[in-house]
């Protein structure tokens, strides 16, 4: 009889110590509306496991506090740019690049905005307007082809003959 007691406390720690961990995963990203509902479920289902009740109960808290923040005031070019690699680090590609479009609206000129939605459309797996973008960035400032071959984001693109050529490698 305890080795089967035994048996469903653990698996009972099993489950709830998966769905933290699910809870926990749009935390990380800042998606805290997400997390707010998943902690929630948490709640509902392993009020036994106060290790991480406990837990699950300081991050709900956080994800209130996250939530009712008011939300940032971009104003400036680099309000757009820090936020857009802000964004872009959460892997929220969609909203970086609406960012970025708007910060390089007000600065058309400048390559950092280029070089980062070359990268970000890179991760995306839309190489064609990686290309194009990152090209461009290259031409504003030459820094950006060493940049390029070093970059973790463009490493799928690293034995890519036109990457080779855009940045010179050939």
């Amino acid at each position: 009889m305890t080795k089967e007691k035994d048996k469903i406390k653990k698996d009972e720690y099993e489950k709830a110590l998966s769905a933290y961990s699910q809870a926990m995963k749009p935390f990380h990203k800042g998606d805290y509306k997400k997390a707010d509902e998943l902690l929630k479920a948490f709640l509902d289902k392993h009020k036994s496991e106060k290790e991480f009740v406990d837990r699950a109960k300081i991050y709900l808290t956080i994800c209130g506090e996250q939530q009712s923040k008011e939300k940032v005031q971009l104003k400036t070019f680099e309000d757009y740019y820090q936020h857009g690699v802000f964004k872009t680090n959460q892997e929220d590609y969609e909203e970086a690049l609406k960012l970025l479009e708007k910060a390089r609206e007000m600065k058309p000129k400048e390559g950092k905005i280029l070089y980062l939605m070359a990268g970000i459309y890179c991760l995306k797996g839309e190489n064609e307007k990686c290309f194009e973008l990152l090209k461009n960035s290259i031409k504003l400032d030459k820094y950006f082809s060493i940049l390029a071959r070093n970059e973790r984001d463009f490493e799928s693109l690293w034995e890519d003959k036109k990457f080779k050529l855009i940045t010179r490698m050939v």
